[in-house]
């Protein structure tokens, strides 16, 4: 049953990095955008830890649905590339959700998603290169991604090396919010 909502709604879709992987749903910093932005907006945190390109295509229908986001910020692909997938398929994946987004009505909104050096170059180069391509091709924001600045700092990387820790989420969204904020202003 379709619910008419007062507030705007921003759908997350996302894997562990926005999922608040291993803490407090409350500590991440899809959480903490919800806090900052108040009643005016709903913020749905449809983000699945393990999450992969290929499931998020098989999900999105129903998540446009259930939620009729005005704006969808997709955040994936992390998964597929430390498992080696193909870029290829990984931007024909992504290409989906976001045709699935932006046929919805949503704004859509895609962020760079880094690899570790130890998959080579030449596959970082070509994974790294999927998110600018499909931004253009699109003609979608792309946002910066959240964790260039915090890999090496102290206290901000679980010891996996992977996954941020609660003292990195303010710095996450702090890092996405230049330019997320001009997509949420009001018409």
């Amino acid at each position: 049953m379709a619910v008419s909502l007062k507030a705007d709604t921003v759908l997350i879709v996302g894997d562990s990095l926005s999922d608040a992987y291993s803490m407090p749903r409350e500590a991440g910093w899809a959480h903490l955008l919800s806090e900052r932005l108040g009643t005016d907006f709903k913020v749905v945190n449809a983000s699945i830890s393990g999450e992969t390109t290929a499931g998020a295509t098989t999900r999105m229908d129903d998540l446009l649905t259930d939620h009729n986001p005005e704006l969808v910020l997709i955040i994936l692909g992390g998964n597929d590339g430390l498992r080696a997938l193909s870029p290829r398929q990984i931007k024909d994946n992504l290409a989906a959700v976001i045709e699935k987004s932006k046929a919805s009505g949503a704004e859509v909104t895609l962020m760079q998603i880094r690899m570790p050096p130890n998959l080579g170059p030449a596959y970082v180069r070509r994974f790294e290169q999927v998110y600018p391509e499909l931004a253009e091709e699109y003609d979608i924001e792309l946002l910066p991604f959240f964790l260039d600045d915090l890999f090496d700092r102290p206290g901000m990387m679980m010891a996996d090396g992977i996954h941020p820790t609660p003292e990195a989420q303010p710095k996450m969204l702090e890092r996405l919010w230049p330019a997320l904020e001009p997509l949420l202003k009001s018409d």
